[in-house]
Parts: structure tokens; C-alpha cells; sequence
């Protein structure tokens, strides 16, 4: 029986999922809808002292497994990948890998679809990793390991900038001089695998929102904001890389450019530890001093942890009203991802005051709309419909590449 992998390596995690194929023609599997997965699981707390990998399968039910730190000569992410590989092997020895779907976050002017993965491919992938360093290298090791794993198998890429793609030139460019847009510098938006999955969420079960004009709030430790009009991106808080925007777990923002002159010019920074500071050292870890997960920030007495929830909070606020003005309007909000799915407290504080635009928020429905459990969190007259909807990149991954091998 032939299956399916995808492959989902992020800045701290590697989510994947198995689904058997049917024998013959794939045709037939997009048609009828794919069936539910065999597998699936992540690995999370890449770069710690140990991550753990979780898998739950359709015959081998729930396993957690814990996973040494990185030794000196493979890197987190490689072990990670090693043990999804290993799990495998020893789990579904009879399968196939014929198909492999991967999540690639930076895809350039070049890619706007999902496309097959070739040599010239990864190199021009390779060529983009300065613009998302902390997945890009991930993801295209995820990449060379289900390559040399599963040498006859097709291995399809599908970006998070392809969503964004059809932005107008207003919300698509900066006030630079005209050659940089032309060379790429430009606006792209990130997270789009998501959106995409949200917009067609929307369409399948609140046709009237979907047509109307929509923000998706995708809130994790990556964190950005889309303006959909008629289930289309037309503007996003992300710019030319994924540092731009709201604050995230450990990446800073929004920041005015002079700050980043300033430290390069007077207080010495190299460009490696600019880096690394806007990167891996800002964003609720850096405010707070303390950590980068919204529980532990909730849970902690340290001023500094309630400054950091405070402003991202503030900056939330501010990106829907700036998305809306773009939009002319707003017909919906919606919340997803980590923090978007499961922080009550947080979508609560963003949204008691926010009746000016026309919101009339549901405190109870809010606090039942966790833990997978989506839906409305506003009252049914209000103006501004929010919902909670879970998201599924993973999803969307499987159905690009079989769509990808049918056409081909």
C-alpha cells in the first residue's frame, strides 16, 4: 500500500502524518476526499535538553518517546527527523513512501504553487534561506532526509508565501527605490498554508463570511495576521521575511529600521548577532526576560511577564484595526493556532473593548472554545462575527501534492 508523509519542520517542531493511498489512480482520492490519516505526531522541543517525539496511530494507538539533545555532529532538527524515520521503519515496514509533501516557508518571486522537487529547486531554496533562518534551513532538511529515505518517491513543496501571492502593489511593496522591488525585496506574508486552509473552511461552512471581508488571526509562536476579501489574501502584518509584524515568541516585530542602524553603528553588532538578537533573543522571551510560552507568561507573578502579555495584546489590537482599513470594513474575525486555538484568557483581552468596530464578544462561548472545540465567540447579534476555527497546514500539505502527482 502505497502512503503519503508530510512533512511539516518548524523552528522547534517536525509535525508529519501518514495516509495510504489508494492502488491505481490517485484520481480517485481527490475525488472522494482523503481518508483519515494513518499516523500522525510531532516532535517537539527541538534544542532542548530533550525533545519528545508523540505519535498516534490507527494501530499502535498513543506512544510518547523522549529523544537525546543534539550530539556534536547532527544537529536537533536532523535527530528529530532520525527518529521519525526510525519510527517508521520499525512501525509500517510493508508500506511505501511513494508521495512526500513538504512545508516550505520562504518561496520567493518564483514559486506561487506548489511545484515537484528537483536539484535547481533546492538550490533556489537553498538561495532563500537568509530570509527565514529559522525555518528554511529546517524545512530543506527535512527535505535532503526524505530524499535520501525515500529516493523514488516525489517529493512536492508547498509555501507559505504562495497565498499571499496576488497582493496589490500597495500592500505588496516598500517606499524603496523601484530596482529592489523588481529584484524581490518586497512584501510576502507568511503562514499562508494555514490561511488557505481557514479561507476554505470558511467557504465550506460560513459561505456568507467567506464572501465578505475577513481577518485570520494565526497566533502562535510565529504569529501574523491576513486581510481575506472573498476568501482572498490581500494584505498581511508580514513583510519581505517572517521577523515583521506582530510580536512572536522570540522574534521582535514590528521595529522602526533605526533601531537596526543604530545597533550595527553604535553598539556593534554584527550582522550575525543582529541575527540572532531579532531572531531567537526578542518577542515575549526577550520582554518578559523569562520565557517564550504564553502558559508560563500567564502563570508567572513577574511584572515583566505581564508587560509582554500586555503589548502583545496591544499589537494584536492594533493589526486588526490597520486590517481593516485595509479591507474598507470587517465582516469577521477569526482565531487559529497555538495561541489563537487555546489561549481563552488572551482572545479575551483582546476583544472585551473592541465594540467600536462593531464586535459584541461572548466571554462564555469564549472560554468553552478551546481544546479543539472552534466556533463562535461573539453573541449572535453582533456586528463582527469571531470565530475560533482549528487549522490544518498538514491538510492542505497532503492535498497539494496529490494534486501535483494527478496533474502530472
Amino acid at each position: 500500500m502505497p502512503l503519503l508523509l508530510t512533512l511539516n519542520a518548524g523552528s522547534s517542531s517536525i509535525k508529519f502524518s501518514l495516509t495510504a493511498l489508494p492502488e491505481g489512480s490517485l484520481g480517485s482520492a481527490l475525488q472522494g476526499g482523503l481518508p483519515a490519516p494513518l499516523a500522525h505526531g510531532q516532535v517537539s522541543g527541538i534544542g532542548g535538553a530533550a525533545a519528545q517525539l508523540s505519535i498516534e496511530s490507527s494501530t499502535h494507538g498513543k506512544q510518547l518517546h523522549t529523544l537525546p539533545g543534539a550530539d556534536a555532529t547532527r544537529s536537533g532538527h536532523e535527530q528529530a527527523l532520525a527518529a521519525v524515520l526510525h519510527w517508521l521503519e520499525q512501525n509500517l515496514p510493508e508500506q511505501k513512501v511513494e508521495l512526500v509533501s513538504h512545508r516550505v516557508v520562504h518561496g520567493g518571486v518564483h514559486y506561487a504553487q506548489p511545484v515537484r522537487i528537483d536539484a535547481p529547486v533546492l538550490a533556489q531554496l537553498e538561495a532563500l534561506a537568509p530570509l527565514a533562518p529559522l525555518h528554511q534551513p529546517h524545512n530543506l532538511a527535512g527535505i535532503r532526509s526524505a530524499m535520501a529515505a525515500f529516493g523514488q518517491a516525489l517529493q512536492v513543496a508547498c509555501f507559505d508565501t504562495a497565498f499571499h501571492r496576488q497582493h496589490p502593489f500597495v500592500a505588496d511593496t516598500f517606499a524603496l527605490p523601484r530596482p529592489f522591488y523588481d529584484a524581490g525585496v518586497r512584501r510576502y506574508g507568511f503562514h499562508g498554508l494555514s490561511y488557505e486552509f481557514i479561507a476554505r473552511a470558511l467557504q465550506q461552512q460560513w459561505p456568507a463570511l467567506h464572501q465578505g471581508r475577513v481577518i485570520v488571526a494565526h497566533l502562535g509562536n510565529g504569529a501574523s495576521m491576513c486581510a481575506l476579501r472573498q476568501g482572498v489574501s490581500i494584505d498581511s502584518s508580514m513583510g519581505f521575511t517572517a521577523l515583521d509584524g506582530l510580536p512572536m515568541g522570540t522574534r521582535c516585530g514590528q521595529i522602526d529600521p533605526g533601531v537596526l542602524l543604530y545597533l550595527l553603528t553604535e553598539k556593534g553588532y554584527s550582522p550575525a548577532q543582529l541575527t540572532e538578537l531579532l531572531y531567537q533573543q526578542s518577542g515575549l522571551k526577550g520582554m518578559s526576560g523569562l520565557s517564550n510560552d504564553v502558559r508560563e507568561l500567564l502563570q508567572s507573578a513577574q511584572p515583566e511577564a505581564a508587560q509582554a502579555l500586555d503589548y502583545f495584546v496591544a499589537r494584536c489590537k492594533r493589526e486588526i484595526g490597520a486590517l481593516s482599513a485595509s479591507l474598507g470594513g470587517l465582516d469577521a474575525l477569526v482565531f487559529t493556532g497555538g495561541i489563537g486555538e487555546n489561549a481563552v484568557a488572551l482572545r479575551g483581552r483582546m476583544l472585551a473593548d473592541m465594540g467600536w468596530i462593531g464586535i459584541d464578544f461572548d466571554a462564555q462561548a469564549n472560554a468553552h472554545a478551546c481544546a479543539g472545540r472552534g466556533g463562535p465567540i461573539s453573541r449572535a447579534g453582533s456586528r463582527v462575527t469571531v470565530l475560533v476555527l482549528p487549522t490544518d497546514e498538514e491538510r492542505m500539505l497532503a492535498e497539494h501534492a496529490l494534486a501535483l502527482w494527478q496533474a502530472d
